[in-house]
């Protein structure tokens, strides 16, 4: 076999590869890709070769490149530099999208120790990626046989959220969860993940409430590299994460009106630019949303835009309060214990009577999360078999405080509850405004207003005071 034949062989050897492969010679350029790199990143041979491996935008290859061209562009070929190993980063396709990969990068010598150029291997982990979601939302779910998909239930309350479920998770319209806080939406929103005809792809959740504006967008839609200060390499959104699955918005009613014009943008055609960048990208997701605000107030108050509304609100799914069915608490408790006995290693096998009576007589305002949050404390003070009544949280063992009346006068504020106190202090400081309240709090402006429902504040009446 003459130089030519090998040549040929080579070729063809380099072109069966699974792996995206290229060469890159000493001064940067392209030299040579085979077939699985033209798959990945849509470049073909002829449009990459020539061209500066700076065009894939590598956020791995930031710490090694070099401004001063008088030594290397690349650390790579600083001598005693060690190779590229196994990194995991994100390279631009052709049509702008990004794309999850593994990269190996090596120097190749020749016979007197002259760098050739470096062979880099791309590796596409996008499925990997996809596991590691599809991991984190299973290990969320509860592994007993009554639960649905980590919903535990049997009243006609969650039967019906139950039959809402399987019927939203056959369709791609978007669902919007509607409840008070704690009563499980997250759990709804995986459910219908799970068990829908978008099962195989991602599932991408975002707590809108948790993040200012221009994070928000960030988180949303993505960035370019340099579009603000602190953005140091392109990033992918989670729009574009959930691209083929589903994309959970919690706190929906908390996004701001700029941020929901570009969102019915996305609702309306399935395209988006990432900040700081001007090329669309199109994507299909299904979103799932949830609240316990209510929308309607915020469209009144023009805090919320009723054309996205309309668009969100295509398949409701309300969640019932958990003292709104009551018959479920002995089988949310068992579910609880079950999972906290092979956390902690304890086997606790129940309440005792008195203690259970209290839970079902207890209203719970926090829901489902105040229930879980008492069975936690219980296993903490618990050293024996079986819950006492001594064991649970002082709010809901003591008598008084389950049937105590309400506040006399919100002027007497020593008699109220120091959250409440300290909440309609806030509130008359900043005259009524929740947002300052919130920041004088240090909370977010949703606890401010689950706590004004909590406690029964008429803003009206604070002021007037």
């Amino acid at each position: 076999m003459d130089d030519h034949e090998m040549n040929i062989f080579w070729k063809k050897i380099v072109d069966t590869i699974n792996d995206g492969l290229m060469f890159i010679g000493p001064e940067g350029s392209i030299l040579m890709v085979n077939k699985a790199f033209e798959a990945l990143t849509g470049y073909t041979s002829k449009e990459a070769i020539g061209m500066s491996c700076e065009m894939l935008g590598c956020d791995a290859c930031e710490h090694i490149m070099q401004t001063n061209k008088e030594t290397a562009w690349c650390k790579l070929f600083e001598d005693g530099q060690q190779d590229m190993k196994k990194c995991r980063c994100l390279v631009k396709c052709k049509d702008g999208s990004f794309l999850p990969i593994l990269k190996n990068a090596s120097i190749l010598w020749d016979e007197n120790k002259t760098a050739l150029g470096v062979v880099e291997t791309l590796t596409d982990i996008s499925e990997l990626t996809k596991l590691d979601e599809k991991v984190h939302i299973l290990s969320r779910q509860c592994d007993r046989e009554n639960d649905f998909w980590g919903l535990v239930g049997k009243s006609y309350e969650m039967q019906n959220v139950f039959d809402m479920i399987r019927k939203a998770a056959q369709s791609a319209a978007p669902v919007i969860i509607l409840g008070e806080s704690g009563t499980g939406k997250e759990l709804v929103a995986n459910a219908i993940h799970l068990c829908g005809s978008r099962k195989n792809g991602p599932f991408i959740q975002l707590n809108c409430a948790a993040l200012n504006e221009a994070v928000l967008e960030s988180e949303l839609f993505g960035h370019a590299k340099g579009a603000f200060t602190g953005a140091y390499s392109n990033r992918i959104g989670r729009f574009e994460a959930a691209n083929h699955g589903d994309f959970f918005l919690d706190e929906i009613g908390d996004i701001p009106l700029s941020i929901q014009t570009k969102l019915l943008r996305v609702l309306e055609s399935g395209q988006f630019e990432r900040v700081g960048d001007i090329s669309s990208i199109k994507v299909d997701v299904r979103i799932i949303t949830a609240t316990n605000r209510n929308l309607d107030e915020l469209i009144d108050k023009n805090e919320f835009r009723q054309d996205l509304l309309f668009r969100i609100n295509v398949i409701p799914i309300h969640l019932p309060p958990l003292r709104d069915r009551k018959e479920d608490i002995p089988l949310l408790i068992t579910s609880f214990i079950h999972r906290l006995n092979l956390i902690t290693g304890k086997a606790i096998n129940g309440l005792s009577h008195d203690a259970l009576e209290v839970f079902m007589e207890y209203h719970w305002p926090g829901n489902i999360r105040e229930l879980k949050n008492a069975m936690e404390y219980a296993f903490v003070t618990t050293e024996g078999l079986t819950i006492q009544l001594n064991h649970l949280p002082q709010k809901i063992s003591t008598p008084q405080k389950r049937h105590s009346p309400p506040a006399p006068a919100l002027a007497e504020d020593d008699t109220l509850p120091n959250e409440k106190s300290q909440l309609i202090k806030a509130l008359k400081k900043t005259n009524g405004n929740q947002t300052k309240a919130a920041k004088i709090l240090n909370i977010n402006r949703v606890t401010v207003w689950n706590r004004m429902k909590k406690y029964g504040i008429d803003l009206k009446k604070v002021l007037s005071v």
